[in-house]
């Protein structure tokens, strides 16, 4: 008798055991190629199972069959690669898609180009009604006007083929703009006073002039409102519009979060209601502008907002600190080369930078300050130490500096030591090192600029992005940058100063899991783990592996976005 009872007691245990132990079928299952996963624990899988908005297996193909239901989604990934989705770690979410809405001014090669753009702008528009682009960049142009001030075309070709219409175009940059004669009529600063400019370059911005002392159209930094505050406000609905290009844009780079850099209360309201409607489809990871004191003091009495749906998250402010090299913006230590009686200029109070981090760190915020001279660096350091160590307590602050792309090599090892993050952009590396050098010189380029594996070895964790629009939002341009040193173009041989480069592995993970480090937000996204969120991208080829120049030829397949297959590239 008491052997059929434990008998029966066995078959009812194992039962239970069954029971428990039966997998539910998932939403989604992906096999059929490489994966990729930025987990240590499990680099690679073969296979992916997702229920609702998470990942709930990652393994083998054999093991992920018993996720498959009659009503699940298998996709094939066909012999491609999957990775998990691209965070972009420094971008401008609405100039992405203002970009394309506006003249992309970004490809061309001269300033005769620019000028027939907005020729043909100015032949559909209206009288009156403002022509507006970004992209410029005299640098980088195959040739250079006859005649140039400071580095800097003149206005005078842009009026001629636009008199009734002002014109508006901002530097690659961001950190300048030209303005023409019209648009310098309606902003009442053609006929500028030696006294106002003098004010405008004391406050971290400067007017270029010509020998006469008059303006020659190059608005640089904070001299750029002067002409911007006359720009009219959204018309017809045009911020929607820019968010959904942005969104979509984001969808065919295999973007599916993005650290939006400076965002006004505006911008948050039109985010908010995308969101409510269901049709914010990118995960944004918003900084405050800290142009704007009053929003930021009213977010540091209010608090952080952490989005429980991980789309809409609010707990960073971003101060614009310096400009940038191409402007000769960037606040250096010692003068430009090119210019050398100039050191850029600061273009926020490092008092208040100071100010603001005391702040933020009891307020619970991140600081994200903008610094790509070597000075602004430095003085920033200067103060988050200075705030860090009046706050022991607080152990995960996450400190940001944005760009950080020229460091004097004093300042490399404070970052790791202090646990600063820099948030770097690999891709100003190819398209700026050319000419960079022309601004500082060999010396101070070889020490500290560009210094990716430098900081890597200080114990730095660096999050990786390509603040478009001053660069196309494509995260594989600037990957190939990350390992290569080199120029898209594939030059220099062996890169430029390749002990700096990165390991793939180092790239990727600044793109994906680093990226969310820098948010607070590597528990729930940047690899490919069971209880993460579902966000992908699927590569037509192996970035990780396989030459180094075929990088550039690999192209998003598909964008999944919280489960949801979002983008599929037509063939």
């Amino acid at each position: 008798m008491k052997t059929a009872i434990l008998f029966i007691s066995l078959c009812l245990f194992q039962l239970l055991i069954g029971c428990g132990s039966k997998t539910s079928p998932a939403d989604l299952v992906i096999w059929g190629g490489k994966i990729y996963t930025v987990n240590d624990s499990q680099p690679e899988v073969e296979a992916v199972a997702v229920t609702g908005d998470k990942i709930t297996f990652a393994g083998s193909e054999e093991e992920v069959r018993k996720f498959v239901g009659n009503n699940t989604q298998v996709i094939n990934l066909d012999g491609q690669v999957m990775l998990p989705g691209f965070i972009e770690g420094h971008g401008h979410f609405m100039g992405v898609g203002y970009n394309e809405l506006n003249l992309d001014l970004m490809y061309v090669k001269s300033y005769d180009e620019l000028i027939e753009k907005v020729k043909e702008a100015a032949e559909k528009a209206q009288p009156g009604q403002w022509i507006l682009g970004r992209g410029w960049h005299q640098d980088k142009w195959d040739t250079k006007p006859d005649k140039m001030i400071k580095g800097f075309q003149t206005h005078h070709k842009l009026s001629e083929v636009s008199p009734n219409n002002p014109v508006f175009l901002r530097h690659a940059s961001g950190h300048a703009a030209m303005a023409n004669a019209k648009a310098m009529e309606v902003a009442g600063v053609n006929q500028l006073s030696k006294e106002i400019i003098q004010d405008i370059s004391e406050d971290g911005g400067e007017i270029i002039r010509d020998e006469l002392g008059n303006p020659t159209g190059i608005f640089n930094e904070r001299a750029m409102g002067l002409v911007s505050r006359f720009i009219p406000d959204d018309e017809e609905g045009r911020d929607a519009q820019a968010l959904e290009l942005a969104i979509q844009a984001c969808w065919r780079n295999g973007i599916t979060s993005f650290h939006d850099a400076g965002v006004s209360r505006e911008n948050i309201d039109l985010f908010r209601s995308f969101k409510e409607q269901g049709k914010l489809g990118v995960r944004l990871y918003v900084m405050l502008t800290g142009w704007d004191h009053d929003l930021i003091h009213e977010w540091f009495k209010r608090g952080p907002e952490i989005d429980q749906e991980n789309l809409l998250t609010i707990r960073s402010v971003k101060l614009n600190c310096d400009g940038a090299l191409g402007s000769r913006g960037a606040w250096l230590l010692e003068p430009y080369t090119d210019r050398p009686d100039f050191y850029g200029m600061a273009t926020y109070p490092m008092d208040t930078v100071l100010s603001v981090s005391r702040l933020a760190l009891k307020s619970g915020f991140q600081v994200c300050a903008h610094a790509i001279g070597d000075r602004a660096n430095h003085e920033i350091l200067n103060r988050y130490e200075i705030a860090i160590g009046e706050n022991p307590a607080i152990k995960d602050h996450r400190f940001r500096i944005e760009h950080a792309q020229h460091l004097h090599p004093n300042d490399i090892p404070r970052f790791g030591k202090l646990g600063v993050i820099p948030a770097m952009q690999a891709i100003h590396m190819s398209s700026d090192r050319p000419w960079a050098i022309e601004r500082l010189g060999e010396k101070r380029i070889k020490e500290g600029a560009y210094m990716w594996q430098s900081l890597l070895k200080s114990g730095a964790i660096i999050v990786n992005g390509t603040d478009a629009p001053v660069e196309p939002v494509n995260p594989i341009p600037s990957f190939y940058a990350s390992v290569s040193r080199k120029t898209l173009e594939g030059e220099p041989e062996g890169g430029y100063e390749p002990e700096e480069r990165m390991t793939r592995e180092q790239a990727l993970r600044s793109y994906t899991l680093d990226a969310a480090y820098g948010a607070f937000e590597e528990k729930i996204k940047g690899s490919i783990e069971k209880g993460k969120l579902a966000d992908f991208v699927v590569l037509n080829q192996d970035i990780m592996q396989g030459d180094e120049q075929d990088i550039l030829k690999a192209e998003v397949s598909m964008t999944i976005f919280g489960g949801k297959v979002v983008y599929t590239k037509k063939n």
